[in-house]
């Protein structure tokens, strides 16, 4: 018998526009009563009850997310639209197993069994994959009848599928552990009848009230908020993290709802708008926190939805689908999925001040304390006039005094980052509510960019200063051109942050350099800061960098633009204002030679020098580099990055220094020659066969390698037979890869063959160089990487030297074993990677340098090397450069005769080539059906 789905629940939501009503107790359990009449066995009885009740969820939710698609923010009725239809399961589940199943006409006290929804559950708020939580309660001890109607309810629960979190206690258990518990006694604040004895209920309601809740409150705010510490310690703590968690993230649902379990533990609650009353929120704060609960219940839904599982986690994959599902469309030059994550950030902002607020709420009525080592370092402090000190918090002595100059609002950023006490949140309320003082006129007052000007440079903080600022909206609106950037994605695996969080990161990293807190990692650029630095100017060019981001144009050339308005508002001198637009405009200059570019070839040097002129932008533009690539996020910064970008700035220096002229081939060749001989001097070589092995090896060779290398190619080389193949790896710790330097008998495609066994093992290539000696042998190297960036450990090296030699021994083809493991990772699958291919005979002075960029993945080095062998070109060096998902790889090349590309037709002929080996790479990775692998 089929029951069909026709009156709403009247405990249900609004009704989902496009949906059709929940099945409701009221017609259901009539119907299966009727159904299971001529039922005897208590499994058929179970059996067909859950057969009806599957059908009729299944129409129902087909129901709730058809209505949910039509209305794809309609996020609180489509949250309780599905507690409902749990509680209409619980309730006819309920009924069969009491009235069918286990029937006592009679029951005693002891046998009076309520059934509570207990959790975001109890809430009546649930997401499509939430668990069930329950809890079966009696008044005392479990009787016998009570145990097997449980036991029925649950079988028929987990057969429906439902992920059931039950307890079965009695009021005294429910008391003495959620007394021990903080986890327990917050699922029992949100306890909710759906079905059983109301009596008993009614009973544990009022003693949780009268014995437990009422006399613990400070334990249970210092419980949750610790809790709260923890979580977002756990989710790496902070709000801008760019795969956020929308239940435990920073900002995410679950702040929101610490916020309302406090409340209701302190003042019995039952919805967020009591706030106001209580005193705790303005009614624009309520608004707030209810979109913001609203929009994260949409995310969180539909997350749900397209995973068909419980996922809290807004993965770069699942950032597309739900951006799409939510109406967001591309605009602008940006993805709707940029713009979409901007409004995540945004919401996620706003729930920290609303929790600032709450806090500073509960201070007020002595509930909750601040730590107090802030406290005793504050009372240390003097605060100027104007400002005062309440309860540990830094803020105005007098509205009306503070509103009548403008320029109060950034003086009150300058104190407390002066004084260390942290801003009290009716100060911040304050600002926020009267942002429109921030006008044109204040923006150019010589006064407010003093006042702006020494929160950046003046206390060895800014980070601090300049996050607050920006949270409460008071840097966008001192800086107009800084708002559009504000919480705004970078849609990449490269960037951790929003583009906002990024420059402040970027201004953090400046002040540690500065404060002397990275000279172990950092020589150089802390040495530079030490020096004759214009702090004013590099500061400025840090904060700035990024400000034309996420517009059509180039960003670094709209930023410049953009940095010589601010810069000339600020009442900067003329060089000063040139020179961060300088640096802004090319603020990827030198990241792009060091990492990119083959910086031994003097040919590069040389026109890298001529575009920066001067060693004052050089050394600026180092340091601009260098936290650039360490605000991206952690593990980006490593030893390769530091040494490409030391050996680039200690070279062109040398150069601006002494004349270009001083780069070329013939002087670096000699130098090279008179080192390496040295170095055989000392390990004991005849002069005979240092004669040997200097005149082994081709101009080209000897400027492209350190001397190290050389030597150990020399061992290598010494006494090798014709049909050999010699492997040396070695740990470079300083530069935070392994050497893999090779030699044997050279023959076309070497190079490619070499990059294939290299793929197979998982290696990641940071730097390859390959040269051919006189007497027709190949001695390549390749700088590697494990999976986390690091060099291989030592005891890693033997099974990757046996698997390199398999490879180039013929054993193993790399072209087959890379098809089943060079899949791409399903989280980059949303990234747009177009395929870029430039070929430059201008960059180098004997090569022509084909640069590709396009999505990485295991095989991709092979695919390209191998069509340029099929293709008689031969590679003298590659640099590999990776950026998350994406990779640029380039190539140093001639043809078969030692020529530069000079023909169209062949570069072009060429380049169809390669993204053809491209497109089929990537088509045979996604049809393998093979699991990604290749490390060990």
């Amino acid at each position: 018998m089929s029951i069909g789905n026709t009156d709403p629940l009247p405990q249900s939501a609004p009704a989902l526009p496009g949906a059709h009503s929940l099945f409701t107790p009221e017609t259901f359990l009539p119907r299966l009563t009727e159904a299971l009449a001529d039922l005897s066995e208590p499994r058929d009885i179970r059996a067909r009850t859950v057969e009806i009740l599957s059908q009729a969820r299944s129409d129902a939710k087909a129901d709730i997310a058809a209505g949910f698609m039509s209305h794809p923010r309609a996020a609180r009725e489509t949250v309780r639209a599905i507690a409902s239809l749990t509680d209409a399961t619980v309730i006819a589940i309920h009924h069969v197993a009491t009235t069918i199943l286990h029937p006592l006409p009679n029951p005693t006290d002891a046998e009076r069994l309520a059934v509570l929804a207990i959790g975001g559950y109890g809430r009546a708020e649930m997401a499509p994959q939430s668990d069930v939580d329950l809890l079966f309660l009696t008044p005392w001890k479990v009787s016998g009848w009570a145990e097997s109607v449980i036991e029925s309810m649950l079988y028929m629960l987990w057969d429906l599928k439902l992920k059931v979190g039950q307890a079965t206690r009695s009021v005294d258990d429910s008391l003495r552990l959620g007394a021990g518990d903080i986890t327990i006694r917050t699922s029992l604040l949100e306890h909710r009848l759906v079905c059983g004895h109301a009596h008993t209920a009614e009973i544990l309601r009022d003693r949780l009230w009268s014995e437990l809740f009422d006399k613990s409150v400070p334990e249970f705010i210092q419980a949750k908020l610790a809790e709260r510490a923890e979580r977002h310690r756990r989710q790496g703590g902070q709000r801008y993290v760019l795969e956020p968690n929308v239940k435990e993230g920073k900002g995410g649902l679950r702040d929101l709802q610490t916020l309302y379990w406090i409340a209701k533990y302190i003042h019995r609650v039952d919805r967020a708008v009591e706030l106001v009353d209580l005193g705790f929120f303005t009614r624009e704060e309520h608004l707030t926190f209810w979109q913001a609960e609203d929009f994260l219940w949409a995310v969180r839904c539909h997350l749900h939805l397209i995973a068909g599982r419980p996922t809290d986690q807004l993965t770069f994959d699942m950032q597309v689908e739900v951006a799409t599902r939510m109406g967001y469309r591309d605009l602008g030059g940006r993805r709707a999925v940029e713009i979409f994550m901007q409004d995540y950030f945004l919401h996620a902002t706003k729930v920290g001040e609303l929790t600032r607020v709450f806090l500073v709420a509960l201070e007020a009525r002595h509930l909750y304390k601040a730590p107090i080592m802030n406290i005793l370092f504050q009372r240390r402090r003097r605060v100027r006039a104007g400002f005062r000190v309440d309860r540990g918090r830094l803020t105005y002595a007098d509205e009306a005094a503070f509103l009548s100059d403008p320029l109060n609002i950034l003086r009150l950023f300058e104190e407390a980052l002066r004084t260390g006490i942290l801003i009290h949140s009716d100060a911040m309320r304050l600002v926020t509510a009267h942002l429109d003082l921030i006008d044109d006129h204040m923006r150019s007052d010589p006064e407010a960019v003093r006042i702006f000007l020494d929160l950046l440079l003046k206390h060895g903080n800014p980070e601090r200063a300049l996050r607050r600022m920006n949270e409460l909206g008071v840097l966008g609106a001192f800086i107009p051109e800084f708002a559009p950037v504000v919480a705004m994605m970078q849609f990449n695996v490269y960037h951790h942050y929003t583009v906002d969080e990024h420059l402040i990161q970027c201004v953090a990293a400046l002040a540690s350099i500065e404060r002397g807190e990275e000279i172990e990692d950092l020589p150089v650029v802390t040495g530079l800061m030490k020096g004759r630095i214009n702090r004013r100017v590099i500061y400025l060019a840090v904060l700035l960098h990024d400000i034309g981001k996420g517009r059509t144009e180039d960003h670094s050339i709209l930023g410049a633009r953009l940095a010589r308005r601010i810069c000339t508002r600020f009442g900067l001198p003329a060089d000063e204002i040139e020179t961060i637009e300088w640096l802004i405009r090319n603020h990827l200059l030198m990241s792009d030679v060091a990492q990119k570019r083959d910086i031994a070839d003097p040919r590069v040097l040389r026109d890298f020098a001529k575009a920066v002129k001067t060693t004052k932008r050089l050394d600026l533009l180092l340091i601009l580099t260098v936290c650039d690539i360490r605000g991206v996020g952690p593990g980006t910064w490593n030893n390769w990055k530091a040494m490409l970008l030391r050996r680039l700035h200690k070279e062109t220096t040398e150069a601006l220094e002494n004349g270009l002229e001083e780069l070329n081939r013939d002087k670096r060749t000699g130098e090279a020659k008179r080192s390496l001989r040295h170095l055989l001097i000392a390990r004991g070589w005849e002069p005979k066969a240092i004669k040997t092995e200097l005149g082994r090896h081709y101009d080209s060779y000897w400027s492209g390698l350190p001397t190290d290398t050389q030597g150990v190619f020399s061992r290598m080389l010494d006494g090798i037979g014709d049909d050999e193949i010699r492997i040396d790896l070695h740990p470079d710790t300083d530069r935070d890869a392994t050497r893999a330097a090779f030699v044997l008998a050279d023959h076309p495609g070497i190079f490619s063959r070499m990059a294939g066994a290299l793929a197979l093992v998982g290696a990641n290539i940071v730097d390859a160089r390959t040269y051919t000696t006189k007497d027709g042998f190949a001695t390549a190297v390749f700088w590697l990487q494990d999976g986390d960036g690091h060099p291989y450990a030592a005891d890693r090296l033997p099974r990757l030297r046996k698997m390199i030699e398999r490879t180039l021994g013929g054993e193993i083809l790399a072209r087959e074993a890379l098809a089943g493991r060079d899949k791409p990772r399903k989280r980059d699958s949303a990234f747009r990677f177009p395929t870029h291919i430039t070929f430059d005979n201008e960059g180098s002075d004997v090569y022509t340098v084909i640069e590709v960029d396009t999505r990485d993945r295991p095989g991709l080095l092979y695919d390209l090397t191998r069509t340029l062998a099929e293709n008689h070109i031969q590679i003298a060096s590659a640099v590999i450069a990776t950026y998350g998902a994406q990779v640029v790889d380039t190539f140093y090349v001639k043809d078969m005769f030692g020529l530069k590309l000079h023909q169209a037709h062949r570069r072009e002929a060429l380049d169809k080539k390669l993204r053809q080996a491209i497109k089929d790479g990537a088509e045979r990775a996604e049809k393998a059906d093979r699991p990604a692998g290749g490390t060990f």
